[in-house]
């Protein structure tokens, strides 16, 4: 099945492959063995024709009138994700939001990891606090070299946040989550995320307010 993972995929169809992994895994443990899209829209409020649209990318993965294999679609899914690979992250910022993602560390997937926790707080650098070690930001390079990381999530505030992101990106790292709105200079082969959740409130908000009498689904 190794020719999933070459596929060229739009970048709004990639975003939304995790959303229909996570579903499919919840239908699998209940016993689930087929789905047809009028069922999965429901289920992931994604429309049933961008669903077709989506799984036509990879080729032929289900049958007319007899829809999708729940478990054949996770394994494609899963090597499309690299889901099953263990990726090791490094955490930048152990402030509340940093505390908070280090306590969750993601328990409903044992392949993503939080190994190690940075900061440039004098009175956090060398403490043991919740099970981890906060290392200066001077040590981040050789520490997740030692500890294999791949990933790197910052939750650095905004004005600090370019000067973090450039120590990330010194020590090799191309894939980074960024909890800053204010968008920061990184070179063209490094693959940022950003989280803004004040944005994101104001949009659930702004829906919420304007179509209430009507179900409205976000595609993208």
């Amino acid at each position: 099945m190794k020719e999933y993972k070459n596929k060229k995929l739009p970048r709004a169809t990639a975003k939304r492959l995790p959303l229909y992994l996570r579903n499919l895994k919840i239908l699998e443990t209940t016993g689930v063995t087929r789905i047809k899209s009028k069922d999965f829209s429901t289920i992931t409020q994604v429309p049933a024709a961008t669903i077709r649209r989506d799984f036509s990318y990879l080729g032929e993965l289900g049958r007319s009138g007899y829809g999708y294999d729940v478990s054949y679609l996770i394994d494609v899914f899963s090597e499309i994700l690299a889901a099953d690979d263990e990726k090791r992250i490094a955490l930048v910022g152990f402030g509340n939001l940093g505390k908070a993602l280090a306590n969750n560390n993601f328990r409903r997937n044992d392949n993503l990891e939080i190994t190690c926790v940075f900061d440039n707080n004098p009175e956090l650098i060398g403490q043991t606090i919740d099970g981890f070690h906060i290392y200066g930001m001077d040590e981040f390079k050789a520490v997740t070299e030692k500890n294999g990381v791949t990933v790197a999530i910052s939750t650095v505030p905004s004005q600090y946040a370019q000067e973090a992101i450039d120590t990330i990106v010194e020590a090799g790292i191309t894939a980074i989550l960024n909890f800053a709105p204010d968008r920061v200079n990184v070179p063209k082969h490094v693959n940022m995320r950003y989280i803004d959740l004040t944005t994101e409130l104001l949009t659930l908000i702004f829906f919420d307010s304007h179509y209430q009498n009507r179900p409205l689904v976000a595609t993208s």
